[in-house]
């Protein structure tokens, strides 16, 4: 169990030591992710900045992942839960949509509306504070990849087995510190899972600028 999220970043710091100094970004989906992804950040003297996707959560259970939306447009669902009769196509339609718009929102307050950052020639770093699923790390992996970057790296604190392996077929690597089975929940093998706010990834994403300037300037003396 990890104390916080900022404890299991310093731990995937030390798993992705050999990537400092490369030409590579940390990219955190917001909001949980950016609190690892920011020590990962710091750490290794990378840029830091988000990914966008929201998962598509079923009818019945909002944090139970039928599918995912990126920041791209990508849009991807489980047919399996579909023709389980989990959710129809209908709702699909209907909530889409409002997903795109909540992602706009977050673009327009987290990058000030700005695109991706080009990934071309360098290390994509996707990070998360765990997942169960995948499903909103697939939409991500998939919205990096357009970008065409050098190698894409996924790093998680925690993840099934089973979703660690339908991961490795995506990327390059995968590193992951803990692959409990069952997982029982992400926020389950935290001590301190709070809901991370706007103004928390706001700040985090400033002091990871403010230190990766500062690092450059001292580089530079």
């Amino acid at each position: 169990m990890f104390r916080d999220r900022f404890e299991a970043g310093r731990q995937l710091a030390e798993r992705l030591r050999d990537l400092a100094g490369q030409p590579a970004i940390v990219l955190a989906l917001p909001r949980g992710g950016v609190l690892v992804g920011y020590e990962i950040a710091r750490a290794l003297r990378l840029p830091l900045d988000v990914i966008l996707t929201r998962k598509i959560g079923a009818p019945f259970n909002p944090e139970y992942a039928i599918g995912v939306v990126a920041e791209n447009g990508f849009v991807s669902v489980n047919e399996e839960e579909l023709a389980l009769g989990v959710a129809d196509e209908d709702f699909i339609r209907r909530v889409v949509p409002k997903l795109m718009a909540e992602l706009e929102r977050r673009r327009q307050l987290y990058r000030g509306g700005r695109p991706l950052p080009d990934l071309t020639g360098r290390i994509a770093i996707l990070v998360d504070d765990g997942v169960a699923t995948g499903f909103t790390m697939l939409g991500a992996i998939a919205a990096v990849r357009e970008q065409h970057p050098e190698r894409i790296v996924v790093a998680l604190p925690v993840a099934p087995p089973v979703t660690v392996e339908r991961l490795r077929r995506e990327v390059d690597r995968v590193e992951v510190l803990l692959t409990p089975e069952p997982l029982d929940g992400v926020g389950a093998w935290y001590q301190d899972f709070h809901q991370a706010t706007d103004e928390e990834v706001l700040e985090l994403l400033r002091r990871a600028r403010e230190a990766l300037a500062q690092g450059e300037r001292e580089g530079t003396a």
